[in-house]
């Protein structure tokens, strides 16, 4: 039933860290982050890329950021620093290389062809074009296994303004998760601007659970703690769930398709969902 195991690493969080900072690399060695990704893009002033470049060498390098997923965000390839960022990338070997701005499948081709095969290719979505090429990005094979939402790029290339609950987001949010389940593709959401409102946080984090969402990208330390534990299973749901499996499992229900649990009627969607569920716990627990 869990036939991928790469989809139970735990994602709940991923951290935005600006290369360009050394003080941010330092201190991501210390933070409770599933996944840290080192931003060579939007956080790193165009004069300050080569530096951002070297300061993550060296940092990387110098390692310690274990058990923590490393992922390395380049510029774009058009750009004059996405070349050389692609081939630091293949040198440092991170977990995945992050591709801003993809508007289709073949955006993929040269990230894919430049870097060995056991670096991973995340991808953003984050322009019109993505959207609308969104199963064709999910499916594009080259090694993509997580897609990652731009929320505020989304925004500005809508010429739109950030909603309370996103309103005007609904459609492109759902539809991502859709292409990533079709493809056995982890899907993170986009990030929360409001660092000191921590209400609206969880009110976001709880949404992005709702939809589907694996984990959520952030721009704070501060953000780590409410979204590691909304993004994991409760005690409650990991213990309804292991129930669901011993019901199905019991030699007395071998062939039935519909169990009564807990006063609670599962189907075998909900053994499934629970298989999925325990894996995620599991993967947590053993992180931890």
């Amino acid at each position: 039933m869990i036939e991928k195991k790469e989809i139970y690493r735990p994602r709940r969080s991923a951290l935005y860290m600006p290369a360009a900072n050394p003080r941010a690399l330092e201190k991501a060695r210390t933070l409770d982050a599933d996944v840290l990704i080192f931003d060579l893009e939007d956080s790193v002033a165009p004069e300050a890329k080569h530096e951002g470049r070297d300061h993550l060498a060296a940092a990387m390098l110098q390692g310690g950021y274990d058990p923590r997923e490393i992922v390395i965000r380049i510029n774009h390839l058009t750009t004059p620093w996405g070349v050389d960022d692609l081939a630091m990338a293949a040198r440092l070997q991170p977990a995945a290389v992050l591709v801003p701005k993809v508007n289709g499948a073949a955006d993929l081709v040269p990230i894919r062809e430049a870097l060995p095969a056991e670096i991973a290719i995340w991808a953003m979505i984050e322009t019109p074009h993505s959207l609308f090429n969104l199963m064709e990005i999910a499916g594009a094979g080259l090694g993509l296994s997580c897609l990652i939402m731009g929320t505020n790029d989304l925004v500005k290339e809508m010429c739109g303004e950030h909603m309370a609950g996103r309103a005007n987001l609904i459609s492109a949010l759902s539809l991502a998760v859709w292409a990533a389940r079709a493809q056995d593709l982890t899907i993170l959401d986009g990030v929360y601007n409001a660092i000191d409102d921590a209400e609206g946080f969880a009110a976001e984090c709880a949404q992005g659970v709702a939809f589907g969402f694996d984990g959520k990208t952030l721009i704070h330390p501060s953000q780590l703690l409410e979204a590691n534990r909304l993004f994991a299973p409760s005690a409650e749901a990991v213990a309804q769930a292991r129930d669901v499996i011993d019901a199905f499992n019991a030699p007395e229900n071998q062939g039935k398709g519909v169990l009564r649990v807990n006063g609670q009627m599962a189907e075998l969607l909900h053994r499934d969902t629970a298989l999925r569920l325990v894996a995620l716990d599991t993967a947590i627990r053993e992180r931890q």
